[in-house]
């Protein structure tokens, strides 16, 4: 048998194994897309309250994710301090979350009605509980359940109860709206991506790539979408429960302002940047104010009360 000098017999085999390599992630990168297909589009189901698609993991059920909140929420208390629930400022903080939550049902079903849907009744079972959270931050959450809680830096900002209202009105509207629930199930899909990368044997460097265009492209777009409908349900439980929704704008006004101006670039950042929150609470202030006259016993009244 005749010998290649230049050793081309020896060269050919090593060439295979690339291709091999490359055939193998193929497969891998392959087999994890259609899982994650197959997961987006089994968990699909339609929100009522939005008319929007969402995902949603369908093992996860209410109990269990009353269960999340509950867990989250004892240990936030077990880490910061609640104020004097006799204080004023928590008694006032109290009386502004039942005018909300009396409104839930109403509002719930009238946004449903909206999009020719029933309401779901997601948040029949919540077991509603709130404290002022000792703290700068000017900020508020609602947990899934009903657990919510104001930090005492965000009074200041607010300056009056109606302004607050909208706040926590925001807040609630991400409990029913199944926000935590959604991500819950958006980290699952991006958990699939970072396991397909790994194993299909991209580098680091390859990983972090694909990570920050899944961020940038999806991630991130996805939670400012989240903020846009809560302002949008918030603002409307704020009206309906008599409050003015008009004082939203003031107060994202104040917020930018306490915030030094030092907010990210939208596109960078899970939150609406504050100029784009204004724009799109005034294009909902026609709407609001229609929930004002509809569903408050007493639109005429007025509550921009200075919260002491």
């Amino acid at each position: 048998m005749r010998q290649d000098p230049f050793g081309g017999g020896n060269r050919r085999q090593p060439g295979r194994a690339p291709r091999r390599r490359f055939g193998m992630r193929f497969i891998v990168l392959l087999l994890f897309a259609g899982y994650g297909a197959y997961y987006y589009f089994s968990n699909q189901s339609v929100d009522p309250v939005t008319g929007e698609n969402v995902l949603i993991d369908r093992s996860l059920d209410v109990k269990q994710e009353k269960a999340l909140g509950l867990e989250a929420y004892q240990e936030i208390l077990g880490q910061e301090r609640p104020v004097d629930p006799d204080s004023e400022i928590s008694k006032e903080v109290r009386l502004i979350a039942e005018r909300l939550i009396a409104k839930v049902d109403v509002v719930e079903a009238e946004l449903a009605r909206e999009h020719g849907l029933e309401p779901t009744r997601f948040s029949e079972t919540f077991e509603w509980e709130v404290n002022v959270l000792e703290s700068d931050q000017a900020n508020a959450f609602c947990l899934p359940g009903g657990k919510m809680a104001v930090y005492t830096g965000l009074i200041p900002v607010a300056k009056n109860a109606d302004a607050l209202a909208v706040v926590m009105g925001h807040e609630i509207a991400h409990a029913l709206l199944r926000h935590g629930a959604q991500r819950m199930a958006q980290q699952k899909l991006t958990q699939v991506g970072q396991m397909a990368g790994a194993m299909s044997g991209m580098d680091p460097q390859q990983q972090k790539m694909v990570m920050a265009a899944m961020g940038y492209g999806y991630l991130l777009p996805y939670a400012r979408k989240h903020e846009t409908e809560a302002d949008n349900v918030g603002l409307m439980l704020a009206a309906a429960a008599c409050f003015d929704p008009r004082e939203a704008v003031p107060l994202w006004q104040r917020m930018s302002e306490a915030s030094g101006g030092q907010a990210p670039p939208e596109f960078s950042s899970t939150h609406p940047n504050p100029g784009t929150r204004i724009q799109t609470l005034e294009a909902l202030m026609p709407k609001a104010l229609e929930y004002r006259a509809k569903f408050c016993e007493d639109a005429q009244g007025e509550t921009a009360t200075a919260l002491r």
